[in-house]
C-alpha cells in the first residue's frame, strides 16, 4: 500500500482488516483506575498511551482507535475537564498518528477517531436537548479532525436516536468514512427493544460506511447475530467483542476469554462474512496478535493468486499433456474411476506400520495413497518424505497434500521442485489448518499464498517457469488437485473460491468427507459445468463417538444430526460399526453415477474397514 492511500481507498479494496482492542482496558491494567478519566491520560501520560498504540500495531492491528471514547463535554464535565476537551481529543489523534509514523505504517494502518455515547438521556425522555447533543458530537469531531484521523468510529451506542444524531453530526463536519457500532443488551436488543439488524439497516441508510457490533457479552453472541445482519444490511460488517464477561477478582475487573478463543472467533467471523474484527473491553495486544492470524489467512485468500497467464511469457514451454503426467491423470483423462486411500504420516520416525498398511492397500487394488500435510496442525513426519518412501518401497502412486501454512514462497517453490525431481506427480493444493488447532501454541503461520496461489505456482512449474517467470529448464509434470467443502457454512464464498481454483489451473478436486449426499449434489450441480473431475471423500464411521468427533473436531466436516442420531441409536460397538458402514455405502451408491473417484479414509487406520469400498471400483 502506498503512503498516499486513504482509508476510503482501503475500504474499497474489499480486503478484511483488523482493529485494535481496548486502550482503556490496557490503561486500567497498568494502573489507571476507573475513578479517573482514561481519556485525560492523553495529556498527563502520553508516553503510556503511545506505547499501547505501538503494542497494538506490533500485534497486527491495521486500524487503531484514539483514546477518546468518553472525551465528550458531558462526560469530561464529571471529571472537571470540560475545558480541556479540544486538547484531549487533538492529542489523542496525534498520539495514534505518531505510533503509525514511528512504525513506518503510513498508508497501511489508519487512525479511527473514537466517539462514544454522551452518557445522557436525550429529549423527549430526558433533560438533554437534541441541539446540545448535536453540538457536543460536532465539537468532538472537529477536535479529532484537527488531530488527523482517517475515519470515525461510533463505538458502543445503544440508542438509535442518539446514534443517528451522532452520525448526522459527524457528516455535517467531515467527509471521512464512519463506522457505526452498536452494543446490545443481554437479550440481543438495542435500547427500547430495537432489533440489531433493523438498527444497523437504519444506520446504513443514514450514511454509515460500515456497521457492526461492539459487545460486552463476549464473542459467541456476535457470531450468532452475524448471519441475520448479513441478510438485512448491505454494508461492510465489523465485529468488536469484549474478551468475555468480566469477573471482579481482588477488586479488579478481569476478562476471562483467552487469546486463542478470540483468534478462533476472528476466523469464524471472517468465514461467515464479516469484513473486519477487533476487540473492545478486555481485549489486549495479546488477543489482537491471536486474531492477526485469521486476517493474514484471509488476506492470503485474496492476495494468493499467482499470475495465471503463462502461455504468453517468452520462456514458457508447453505443459506435458494431462493424460501423461501420472497414473491418476491417465485414468481421469479417460473417464475412468479412481480410488485413493488416505494414510496419515506417523508422529515419529518409524514407517514400518505405514508401509504395511500401504502394501495392504495396494493389494486391495487402490490407485494411490494420499498423504495429508500436518492435518489439524499436528507435527508429523514430512508428507513429502512419506510420499517418496511409499513410492520407492511399496510401488504405489501417491497424492501429496501440500499446505501453504508453513512455507513462504521460496520454500514452496523449493519443495515443489524437489517433489518433481523425486517423481512425485500428484499434488493436492491446500491452504492448511491454522496452527492454533494443534498442540503448539507458539507455532506461527506464513500464508504467503493460499491454495489458489499454490495452484498458480504448480501451473507455472508445469510450463517450466518459477514464481518469478524465470525458466527452470524442463517442465514439471504435476497433476494438480484441489480441495472443496460441499457443506461449507458460507456456500457462496466456497464456490467462488472453487471457481478461482479452476481458473488458476486446478485439474481435479477432492471433497471433504461427505455425510450428506444432498450437499454433495448441490456442489456437483455447480462444479461439474466447470469441467474438472470430482473425487468424493468417504469416511465410514466406526462408532457414535467417532461421529461426534468428526462433527465437532475436524475443520470443514459437517455431520448431519440425522447421521449422529443413526449412530447413537445402535447400542453395541459392532452394531455402530455396521451402521457406519451402511451409511457410507448408501452415500457411495447414491453418488457413484455423478463422481469420478473416491478418496477413502480408514477410521483409526484400520484398512480392513474400507476394503469393501475398494473392491470392483477401479
Amino acid at each position: 500500500m502506498s503512503a498516499s492511500q486513504t482509508f476510503s481507498d482501503f475500504l474499497l479494496s474489499g480486503r478484511p482488516f483488523l482493529l485494535d482492542g481496548s486502550v482503556s482496558g490496557v490503561l486500567y491494567e497498568r494502573g489507571i483506575f476507573i475513578n479517573a478519566s482514561f481519556d485525560e491520560t492523553n495529556i498527563s501520560r502520553p508516553d503510556l498511551v503511545l506505547s499501547i498504540h505501538r503494542e497494538f500495531l506490533e500485534s497486527g492491528a491495521q486500524v487503531i482507535n484514539t483514546n477518546t471514547w468518553a472525551a465528550n463535554r458531558f462526560k469530561l464535565t464529571g471529571f472537571g475537564l470540560s475545558e480541556r476537551l479540544r486538547d484531549i481529543n487533538v492529542k489523542g489523534a496525534r498520539l495514534a498518528r505518531q505510533a503509525i509514523s514511528e512504525n513506518d505504517l503510513a498508508g497501511s494502518a489508519f487512525v479511527a477517531g473514537c466517539i462514544g455515547p454522551l452518557g445522557q438521556v436525550l429529549a423527549p425522555y430526558g433533560p438533554t436537548s437534541l441541539d446540545s447533543a448535536r453540538e457536543s458530537f460536532r465539537e468532538q469531531t472537529s477536535a479529532l479532525l484537527e488531530g488527523g484521523v482517517d475515519l470515525f468510529i461510533l463505538e458502543s451506542f445503544k440508542d438509535l436516536q442518539e446514534t443517528l444524531l451522532a452520525l448526522e453530526s459527524i457528516k455535517d463536519v467531515s467527509k471521512l468514512p464512519v463506522a457505526a457500532l452498536i452494543s446490545l443488551d443481554e437479550n440481543g436488543l438495542g435500547a427500547f427493544g430495537v432489533r440489531p439488524e433493523w438498527f444497523l439497516a437504519k444506520l446504513r441508510d443514514s450514511g454509515a460506511d460500515m456497521v457492526g457490533l461492539s459487545e460486552g457479552q463476549g464473542p459467541a453472541s456476535l457470531l450468532d447475530l452475524l448471519p441475520h445482519i448479513k441478510k438485512s444490511v448491505d454494508a461492510p460488517i465489523l465485529l468488536r467483542p469484549s474478551a468475555g464477561l468480566p469477573k471482579v477478582i481482588d477488586g479488579r475487573l478481569l476478562y476471562m476469554a483467552s487469546p486463542e478463543y478470540l483468534g478462533e472467533f476472528a476466523r469464524q467471523a471472517l468465514l461467515q462474512g464479516a469484513r473486519a474484527v477487533g476487540g473492545c473491553a478486555g481485549v489486549s495486544p495479546v488477543h489482537t496478535r491471536a486474531m492477526r492470524m485469521a486476517i493474514r489467512q484471509e488476506n492470503a485468500f485474496q492476495d494468493g493468486m499467482i499470475e495465471q497467464t503463462v502461455s504468453a511469457e517468452k520462456d514458457s514451454v508447453p505443459a506435458i499433456p494431462f493424460a501423461e503426467r501420472s497414473g491418476i491423470s491417465a485414468k481421469l483423462a479417460k473417464g475412468k474411476f479412481v480410488v485413493s486411500v488416505e494414510l496419515v504420516p506417523p508422529k515419529g520416525l518409524n514407517m514400518d506400520l505405514m508401509l504395511q498398511k500401504a502394501s495392504q492397500i495396494k493389494k486391495l487394488g487402490a490407485d494411490s495413497i494420499n498423504i495429508p500435510d500436518g492435518p489439524r496442525a499436528m507435527a508429523r513426519l514430512s508428507a513429502l518424505t512419506t510420499a517418496l518412501l511409499l513410492q520407492q518401497r511399496v510401488g504405489i502412486e501417491t497424492v501429496l497434500h501440500y499446505a501453504c501454512r508453513d512455507r513462504n514462497l521460496l520454500g514452496i517453490q523449493a519443495d515443489l521442485m524437489g517433489a518433481a525431481a523425486l517423481d512425485i506427480r500428484n499434488v493436492l493444493a491446500i491452504t492448511g489448518d491454522p496452527p492454533k488447532l494443534g498442540p503448539y501454541p507458539k507455532a506461527t503461520a506464513v500464508f504467503d499464498v493460499d491454495s489458489i496461489g499454490l495452484v498458480g505456482i504448480l501451473r507455472r512449474l508445469n510450463h517450466g517457469l518459477d514464481i518469478g517467470g524465470v525458466a527452470i529448464g524442463s517442465p514439471a509434470s504435476f497433476s494438480i488437485g484441489v480441495g472443496a467443502n460441499p457443506d461449507a457454512p458460507d456456500r457462496e464464498r466456497e464456490w467462488t473460491r472453487f471457481r478461482r481454483k479452476v481458473e488458476a489451473g486446478a485439474e481435479w478436486v477432492v471433497t471433504q468427507p461427505v455425510f450428506d449426499v444432498e450437499s454433495l449434489f448441490r456442489f456437483l450441480d455447480f462444479a461439474q459445468p466447470l469441467g474438472i473431475p470430482v473425487i468424493a471423500g468417504l469416511w465410514p464411521l466406526k462408532s457414535s463417538r467417532n461421529a461426534q468427533f468428526m462433527a465437532t473436531e475436524i475443520p470443514g466436516v459437517t455431520v448431519p444430526q440425522s447421521v449422529l442420531n443413526r449412530m447413537a441409536s445402535r447400542a453395541s460397538a459392532e452394531d455402530q460399526l455396521n451402521e457406519g458402514m451402511d451409511i457410507a455405502r448408501e452415500i457411495m451408491e447414491a453418488a457413484r453415477p455423478r463422481i469420478q473417484g473416491l478418496q477413502l479414509s480408514a477410521p483409526f487406520g484400520q484398512v480392513e474397514l474400507i476394503a469393501p469400498f475398494i473392491a470392483g471400483q477401479s
